[in-house]
């Protein structure tokens, strides 16, 4: 009976070590799931609604393919970025939303993409270049495109960096996603649309 009963210590003694290491360790799971990373600051929101702008204006490029590409991995291309880009405009904009901040206007992007604003991002085409971009067809536009499109491509990922260059910049979580996505996403189309342009006929 004594050895039974000193067990039968034993067990309860072990099963409330458990229990308060368990206990101990959810405790610290909820105190982990209640920090809060750094907030977003205006650095933060000034990439997110300017890479918005930009994003706008290459579907509005991506937009011109059908009727005037004639290679088909021009359109496929064509067909990956808007996919992708509007999927990210999208994110951005409830980004923007669940903070309070602005969300701009689908009028506001077009004239942000038409008005002298353009200019202040890199990689944006002046008026006259869409103008020459939506005049051209044939191999010509396929050139043209892929041309301006990864020049576009590399002023996206200049703002990534300028982005991370600001003190305190991207370090919200949501915006270091969305940063690194658009950062690896225009990086590779890149370098697919480099081939693309050497193997041009």
């Amino acid at each position: 009976m004594r050895q039974g009963t000193r067990s039968s210590g034993w067990m309860r003694a072990a099963a409330l070590l458990l229990s308060v290491a368990a206990a101990a360790c959810g405790g610290a799971t909820a105190q982990a799931q209640t920090v809060v990373g750094p907030p977003h600051n205006e650095a933060d929101v000034r990439f997110v609604t300017g890479m918005i702008a930009h994003h706008g204006q290459a579907l509005e490029m991506a937009a011109l393919v059908p009727d005037r590409a004639t290679r088909p991995d021009v359109r496929l291309m064509a067909e990956r970025i808007q996919v992708s880009q509007r999927d990210e405009i999208a994110l951005m904009e409830r980004w923007l939303q669940a903070h309070g901040e602005p969300v701009p206007s689908a009028d506001s992007v077009h004239a942000h993409h038409h008005g002298g604003a353009h200019a202040q991002m890199p990689g944006m085409l002046t008026p006259e270049e869409m103008q020459r971009l939506a005049a051209a067809s044939g191999a010509e536009f396929d050139r043209l495109f892929l041309e301006l499109m990864i020049r576009h491509h590399e002023g996206a990922l200049m703002m990534v960096a300028e982005l991370f260059g600001t003190p305190g910049g991207g370090q919200q979580s949501s915006v270091f996603h969305i940063a690194n996505e658009v950062d690896a996403d225009q990086r590779m189309e890149i370098d697919r649309m480099r081939t693309m342009l050497a193997g041009a006929p």
